[in-house]
């Protein structure tokens, strides 16, 4: 199988002895008007791809600061369609892989069909959809079938050995290795079998393993991005931008 556009990306930083970096951040936040400036920062930054996420009213996965984010970004009636709106206006002025992380409930209201045609139009490198489980994965594969488009799964902490071969088997662009059991957000520490969960993970992927959740600073980056080929950080990007942090945003890459 071709190896997918986020899959490269990744591995090119691999190849270069360096850890992938991947920020989330949260499409609208203090206005759409806002994302492009966001995502021409991030990439001149040197991030290996970028995760923009939907608002939704109901999230399961997100802690306190990417909900607030998100409530913001609602409330400036942002929507899903409108983000890949502005994604197909920005067209081709980011150059690095971007990763949609959305819910399945505006997908379906959006049409998947439609909705993966959009994203194929705009080069899409990724899709992360948290409450959609491996058995209910199909229609969804199907319709992104030689579309280039990842669809990221998720491995949790608790996952079974057996529930681990299956969802690594159908891995594409990179595994998304959760580092902590619930929500996103700050964590001051982490389990103590993280390097042989991440051992395992690497030891039976075909693709990258990166691992998010609870990764807020720059030590955390460091340390936790050593076990794994690089780290995807969230809240700390999103509550960085909020303030007009840049530095901060910055000290996150580079660390």
């Amino acid at each position: 199988m071709t190896e997918m556009m986020l899959t490269k990306a990744i591995n090119a930083c691999i190849g270069r002895g360096e850890k992938a970096f991947i920020p989330y951040i949260m499409a609208g936040d203090d206005g759409l008007h806002t994302l492009k400036d966001n995502l021409l920062f991030l990439q001149e930054a040197g991030v290996t791809a970028i995760e923009i996420g939907i608002p939704f009213s109901d999230p399961v996965a997100d802690g306190p600061v990417i909900q607030q984010a998100g409530e913001r970004a609602l409330a400036h009636g942002v929507t899903l369609r409108s983000v890949v709106e502005e994604l197909t206006a920005i067209g081709n002025e980011i150059r690095i892989p971007l990763i949609i992380m959305t819910y399945l409930n505006p997908v379906l209201r959006y049409g998947i069909g439609e909705f993966v045609e959009d994203c194929r139009r705009i080069g899409l490198g990724g899709l992360i959809i948290p409450d959609l489980p491996l058995e209910e994965s199909g229609l969804l594969r199907s319709a992104l079938d030689g579309s280039g488009i990842a669809l990221v799964p998720l491995v949790s902490l608790t996952s079974p050995n057996e529930r681990i071969q299956k969802i690594t088997a159908t891995g594409e662009g990179f595994i998304y290795a959760v580092t902590v059991n619930g929500i996103t957000g700050v964590r001051n520490e982490f389990e103590d079998n993280l390097a042989l969960h991440f051992e395992h993970l690497k030891a039976v992927s075909p693709v990258p393993v990166l691992a998010g959740f609870g990764i807020s600073t720059p030590e955390q980056v460091r340390a936790i991005g050593g076990l794994a080929d690089g780290v995807i950080v969230g809240s700390a990007i999103v509550d960085a931008f909020h303030r007009q942090d840049l530095a901060g945003v910055k000290a996150l890459v580079n660390a």
